[in-house]
This record gives structure tokens, C-alpha cells and sequence, in this order.
């Protein structure tokens, strides 16, 4: 089958598509990559999503949750629908440009815009991206809003990509722990354990738009990182917060991780920019360190958009040595790319009545088939039944 599988993180900068062809043979899921585009949002758009996701008041760093944003509700729907369009013009894109217009399915995210976390539970979540405008916009059956099975299963809704992580890494020597540097950092170890280890590149990004006034939106290459020194008393005020404390399961967000909050924090108090930003990428180095460490780590796999900022990524090797951190390309799923052909594992394992998470990782009461189903222009035909879920999964070619 193929599947486009479409996502858009925390930077809410652009949709990426990635394009598989996936197959079961017995127990072991198949994965042939087709590519992947990226569609940037248009500057309205992302404008519009920055004003409606900006909290009124900012926490202090210590306090571990965040205040929500105060949109209207036409705010929403119009965000929503805007969304949704911008999901579907990638998804059509996709569809001609890697599968030659035989796409079969659409497996969308949508852009999260409030992940309700208190402590170590999660009572709702909500992505924007209405798929009904994927599918008349392509034709195709579209598999979205896969978080909230889970969350109404007593789960975080949060790292969603574990069970493909789990499969993808399953067999490989050692204890190899899966990492994701986006906005916030995740990991998912071999025994199941998954959880968020805090900021990936969110802090990093408010501070420089903060400090560009808004004309940078993030750290190209960490330049102005790799120039300054850390604070430490900026760092140890911000590592105090009691986030990284929790036991896992754990989810957090940009609910928490905001310019506010760095504004509480003291980060635009006299500090220069560069310092301001070396002190940042610390943290997210050792916070993440600390959270593979404490998984017993003997090799990481990291993805994301944060394996692009080589101050980040080199902090981060100095933390975990002699432990190997290894860019996901190289095991055969592009860093860019790794989330978005998660999501096509996703759908494609809803349509065939297949769990999509293990307890293990969220936290749930029990795996969940996750998402809803929104027909295409021929309807929407299941494949047969009788497939088993996979135990790992293979990238091919």
C-alpha cells in the first residue's frame, strides 16, 4: 500500500509529507521509502498560529505547566480550516511528485495546538487540520487525530512514534534508545520506556525570534550558539524546574517551553544573545543526556530537526561519550523525514485494525487502533482481515 504520511511539529512552519510503500509479510511490517517534500506555511498562516498560541501570562520556571492561549473560536475555525488546506496542498503534492498519483492513502497529524498536561497526566489534546479537506482535496481515504484514542485510553497521546521506533530498532545489539530532536525531545527505549525529555529546539527558537524581533525564527547551523558561553546561573534556574524531576510517562510541550517563559526565567535580563543561546542548547543537551543515561543507553538514533544544529548535537556527544549518537539517515529513514513516515506506519496499521501504541511507552490502559476514518472520493474500502501486528519492521532499499 501506499501511504503519505503528513506532519507538522512544533516549529508550525511547514508540512512535511513523506511517502512509503508498506507491506506485512507474517510478522514483520516493510517499509520502502518514496521520498519526502516539504510545504512551508504561508506567512499569514503561520502569523495567524503564532498570535493564537502565545500564552496570555508566562509561568515561572518552576512551575511545570503552562497557561493556555485565549483564541476565539472563530480563531479556531478559521486556523483549522487554513490548516487543513495546508495539510491537503502537500498531501496532493506528495501524491504527484513521489507515488506518481497512485497514492492509496493519507495518514495526517494535523497541527497540535493545545496538548492539556498536568504532572503526569494528560486530559486532552487537540489538533487543528480538518481532513476532510485532504480528502476532497486528493481523493484519498485519510487516517487523522490519532493522539486522543490514546489519551482517552488513560495515555499521554505522547511520544505517538514509539511503537514505530520499537519495531524499526528491534534486534539491533545493545540497548538503543531512540531519540527525536523537534521542538521538545522524546525518547523510546528497547524495554518500551518513552517519554519527553523537555525542550528540543523550542527554547532555542522563541529566544532568537525574541532577539531578532521576529525577522529569525531559529539558529541557522547554532552560529550564534557556538559564539557564546553559558550562564550558569541561567542554567541551573532553568533546570530546577520540576518537569525533568517526573517519572515517566511524561509529556510536555510549547504549553510550557515558550519565549514567557524565558522571559520569567530572567534570559532577556543583560545577557547577550549568543550566551543567552549556548546556555539553551545546554540544557536541551543535558537534559536529553540525562534522560538517555537513565534509560542505560548504549547507542542513540536521533532524528528531528535539532540533529541540524551541530552545537547542539556536539554538547550533546560530549555528554553521552563513550555512548554512539547516530543520525537516523544512516539506518535508512532521513532525520527530516523519520516522523512523518511514522505517521504513515500509523495509518497504515489503522486500516488494517492494528494497534498503533504500546502501553508501555504512553502509559494507557491498553493499546489502541488510533484515529478516525474520513472516506475518499471512491469511499473507503478496508483491506481484508487477518493481519497480525507486526513485532518489528524493516526499512527497505
Amino acid at each position: 500500500m501506499r501511504v503519505i504520511g503528513l506532519m507538522s511539529g512544533t516549529s508550525y512552519d511547514a508540512v512535511d509529507a513523506a511517502a512509503a510503500v508498506l507491506r506485512l509479510d507474517g510478522d514483520t511490517l516493510l517499509l520502502r521509502p518514496l521520498g519526502m517534500v516539504s510545504t512551508p506555511y504561508d506567512d499569514g498562516l503561520r502569523a495567524a498560529l503564532t498570535r493564537a498560541l502565545s500564552p496570555t501570562a508566562a509561568p515561572a520556571p518552576a512551575s511545570g505547566q503552562g497557561c493556555p492561549p485565549l483564541a476565539s473560536l472563530a480563531e479556531v475555525c478559521r486556523l483549522d480550516t487554513g490548516i487543513g488546506r495546508a495539510f491537503a496542498a502537500a498531501a496532493v503534492r506528495a501524491d504527484r511528485e513521489l507515488c506518481g498519483g497512485q497514492a492509496e492513502l493519507v495518514a495526517s497529524h494535523g497541527q497540535t495546538v493545545y496538548h492539556w498536561a498536568e504532572g503526569n497526566r494528560v486530559h486532552g489534546t487537540l489538533q487543528l487540520g480538518r481532513p476532510a479537506w485532504i480528502a476532497e482535496a486528493s481523493g484519498l481515504p485519510v487516517v487523522a487525530d490519532f493522539r486522543a484514542r490514546d489519551v482517552a485510553a488513560g495515555g499521554q497521546g505522547a511520544p505517538l512514534v514509539s511503537l514505530v521506533d520499537l519495531l524499526w530498532l528491534r534486534g539491533r545489539p545493545g540497548r538503543v534508545v531512540a531519540l527525536n530532536i523537534g521542538g521538545v525531545a522524546n525518547v523510546t527505549a528497547p524495554d518500551g520506556t518513552a517519554f519527553d525529555t523537555g525542550p528540543g529546539c523550542a527554547l532555542l527558537d522563541a529566544a532568537v525570534r525574541e532577539f531578532s524581533g521576529g525577522r529569525a525564527a531559529y539558529d541557522v547551523d547554532g552560529a550564534l550558539a557556538g559564539r557564546g558561553r553559558p550562564v550558569r546561573r541561567l542554567l541551573d534556574r532553568l533546570l530546577a524546574d520540576p518537569y525533568y524531576a517526573l517519572a515517566p510517562p511524561k509529556t510536555t510541550g510549547k504549553e510550557v517551553f515558550h519565549a514567557g517563559y524565558l522571559r520569567t526565567a530572567g534570559l532577556f535580563d543583560g545577557i547577550r544573545p549568543e550566551d543567552a543561546l549556548a546556555t539553551l542548547a545546554l540544557l536541551t543537551a543535558r537534559t536529553i543526556a540525562d534522560a538517555v543515561r537513565s534509560v542505560g543507553a548504549t547507542e542513540v538514533i536521533a532524528s528531528g530537526g535539532g540533529v541540524r544544529n551541530p552545537v547542539l548535537t556536539g554538547m550533546l556527544r560530549e555528554r553521552l561519550a563513550p555512548v554512539p549518537v547516530r543520525v537516523s539517515d544512516a539506518l535508512g529513514l532521513p532525520a527530516a523525514a523519520k516522523e512523518a513516515y511514522a505517521f504513515a506506519v500509523l495509518g497504515f496499521l489503522t486500516v488494517h485494525g492494528l494497534p498503533g501504541t504500546d502501553p508501555r511507552s504512553t502509559g494507557a490502559r491498553h493499546p489502541s487502533v488510533l484515529g478516525s476514518l474520513t472516506p475518499g472520493r471512491d469511499g473507503f474500502r478496508l483491506p481484508p482481515a487477518g493481519a497480525c501486528a507486526p513485532a518489528r519492521m524493516v526499512v527497505e532499499g
